[in-house]
């Protein structure tokens, strides 16, 4: 019979050693109730409680949440109603705060950011709403955290998961996108048009005032061309009046023998002519230049020149055809 005692005594002993024992996962504390009252944390690890004295009260998850917030529809301030819902992202920090200063944490965030994001989006207008999301994030960022900060809870960070506009309101910023893309691209095409105007404008001008400058430029040269000219033939008249003065009768032959070659010259070209006056006698025109190199030896020399032989006289001839 005392042995049986003692084996339920031993029994009711090891069950009591091994039920002050905790163990505490990574990411976890539990806290400790004394008859009903907090008392104390437990962290990551081993610990000991007392026998019939102590227990654990709360076991909080000290990693990192993600607490989804449910769709809702929400007015902007320029009532239009649009369909938005987030993420909130919370790790708890002080662990007997979170588990005896609010009743249910997941629930009474999500509740908050709720009524938050309809303050904050409803003070906004669509398109600040849709263009502004960054901002959104960051005032709610801001609410929530110090809202929730009593509760030992730090709010990470807040996204707006989605935007949804009513389809009305979609299809006419679809369209307003379409025209405003059609509207750059014409802008883009008129920018085009009037660069290769431009360009082309530019070439004509280069190319005028190269050919302008060519102009001018060949008019100076034909213009160099007849003063050395003039001045040939000055220098020439001045020598055969040189040769006159001096009674050299060469000099009169060499101006009626050049006369005389011209105007034969501009009957031959005369398109209207019918009939060409060619000299009689073709040695006469051969005596004639004779005649000039006579005069030009002379003026060399300084000497008497012979006499050249008159002009020759001339006859019709009919030209082939006639």
């Amino acid at each position: 019979m005392g042995l049986i005692v003692a084996g339920v005594f031993l029994v009711l002993a090891l069950f009591v050693a091994l039920g002050s024992i905790k163990i505490v996962p990574q990411g976890r504390e539990f806290t400790v109730e004394q008859f009903g009252r907090y008392t104390r944390t437990l962290k990551p690890g081993i610990s000991f409680l007392t026998p019939f004295v102590e227990g654990i009260g709360r076991k909080i998850n000290m990693m990192e949440q993600v607490l989804d917030v449910p769709r809702q529809d929400v007015i902007t301030k320029d009532n239009v109603s649009v369909q938005v819902d987030a993420i909130v992202f919370i790790q708890v920090m002080d662990a007997a705060a979170a588990a005896y200063r609010v009743t249910n944490l997941d629930f009474a965030i999500t509740q908050l950011t709720m009524t938050n994001l309809r303050t904050v989006v409803g003070n906004m207008e669509l398109d600040e709403v849709l263009s502004q999301r960054d901002q959104i994030n960051s005032r709610l960022l801001e609410v929530i955290d110090e809202a929730t900060s009593p509760w030992g809870v730090k709010v990470a960070r807040i996204e707006i998961k989605d935007l949804q506009p009513p389809p009305d309101i979609t299809n006419a910023m679809a369209r307003q996108m379409k025209a405003e893309r059609e509207r750059r691209a014409v802008i883009t095409e008129a920018d085009g048009e009037k660069q290769a105007a431009i360009t082309v404008a530019e070439g004509q001008k280069q190319s005028a005032i190269l050919q302008a400058e060519g102009r001018r430029e060949a008019a100076f040269r034909d213009a160099e061309a007849r003063e050395r000219a003039a001045a040939a033939e000055a220098k020439a008249t001045e020598l055969v009046s040189n040769a006159i003065a001096a009674g050299d009768v060469n000099a009169i032959n060499y101006f009626v023998a050049q006369k005389y070659v011209e105007a034969f010259a501009k009957l031959a070209e005369s398109p209207q002519q019918k009939t060409v006056i060619v000299p009689a006698d073709m040695g006469s025109l051969v005596g004639s230049i004779a005649g000039i190199g006579e005069l030009v030896k002379s003026i060399n020399t300084d000497g008497p020149a012979p006499r050249a032989p008159s002009p020759p006289r001339g006859r019709a001839a009919p030209t082939a055809g006639t």
